[in-house]
């Protein structure tokens, strides 16, 4: 089995991520997957389910034609990601990507959609031993499709 960072270690990189992001004006810390097949990184913004305030997370993506694909995991934690729980409560939320942003409503992919989107993300660099890291959870991973929002 592979050895997972301490949970510090994970936090204190997404702040670093999140800080990036914001001192740089987003000019770096976002990214578009590559055709080799390594993730790219993107912000989504949620709406707080309790709040009601927008909630921003940096996510690895894939693309699968014109729809954004990721994991809901909370740095391998059993526990599911406090942005995937606001997501469930309100499925509309907002992107950033390189190319811009726009609005999204998301889903969890189901049965023959999921296993080849699992599939995909199993073949993509970047998340590491990624079949190993979800088997650790003791719980299946569920796969966010965001979808664009038509306009």
């Amino acid at each position: 089995m592979p050895k997972l960072p301490p949970r510090w270690f994970i936090r204190s990189a997404w702040r670093a991520h999140r800080t990036l992001l914001r001192v740089t004006a987003d000019r770096v810390g976002l990214s578009a997957p590559t055709p080799g097949g390594k993730f790219g990184m993107l912000r989504l913004t949620t709406t707080g389910r309790r709040s009601g305030r927008p909630r921003g997370v940096v996510l690895g993506y894939l693309e699968d034609g014109d729809r954004l694909v990721t994991l809901a995991m909370n740095g391998w934690d059993r526990a599911d990601p406090a942005w995937w729980l606001n997501l469930q409560a309100d499925p509309h939320a907002g992107v950033d990507l390189v190319t811009g942003s726009h609005p999204v409503t998301a889903r969890e992919a189901t049965g023959e959609e999921r296993e080849r989107l699992w599939s995909a993300l199993l073949n993509c660099t970047g998340y590491g031993d990624l079949a190993g890291f979800a088997a650790q959870r003791g719980r299946e991973t569920a796969v966010v499709v965001l979808d664009p929002v038509a306009g």
